[in-house]
């Protein structure tokens, strides 16, 4: 069972490496990584061979992320170039579940002209705060380090893609 849940991290850490790439490396290191046997997959794993210490890491700018603690808020939401979704929620809101999956989309539609950062305001308490989040859903939208818009609450689609629109100046 162990070696099974092991051999899945790793299959999709490559996957997500993968994903990561250039279109162009990431085909032809699919190519490539598909026509290994599993004989050959099997042996990296065999208890012969330990694992690297570190595993390799590709720089991949994720549209959406949670963040980790204030100093990370800083560095990828405030300190951003580009303008960022900062969707304050909580694991016990209905509210928050229905606006989450709705606000990625809108973003995705952007495509790379927008970024999201989720932050759980049962985690962040101090975010909260700073920012006057007294309702969650709360959505502010920062640019330059300035709050540039917010609203409180469910919107739809269509009102979301207006929304995101106006952050970045559509």
């Amino acid at each position: 069972m162990a070696h099974r849940l092991l051999v899945r991290r790793i299959w999709m850490l490559s996957a997500k490496d993968i994903r990561c790439l250039p279109a162009s490396t990431a085909a032809s290191s699919f190519s490539t990584s598909s026509l290994q046997s599993a004989a050959t997959r099997a042996s990296f794993l065999s208890p012969s061979r330990s694992l690297p210490r570190s595993l390799p890491h590709t720089s991949c700018r994720e549209v959406s992320f949670n963040v980790q603690d204030h100093e990370d808020f800083t560095v990828r939401v405030l300190n951003s170039d580009l303008p960022v979704l900062v969707d304050f929620h909580a694991q016990w809101c209905g509210p928050c579940k229905i606006l989450g999956p709705r606000l990625e989309k809108a973003i995705a539609k952007q495509k790379g002209r927008v970024a999201m950062a989720k932050v759980d305001i049962d985690d962040h308490t101090d975010l909260a705060i700073e920012y006057g989040v007294s309702a969650v859903p709360t959505v502010l939208a920062i640019r330059g380090g300035d709050v540039v818009g917010q609203f409180v609450g469910i919107k739809d689609d269509d009102e979301l893609d207006v929304f995101v629109g106006k952050v970045i100046g559509q």
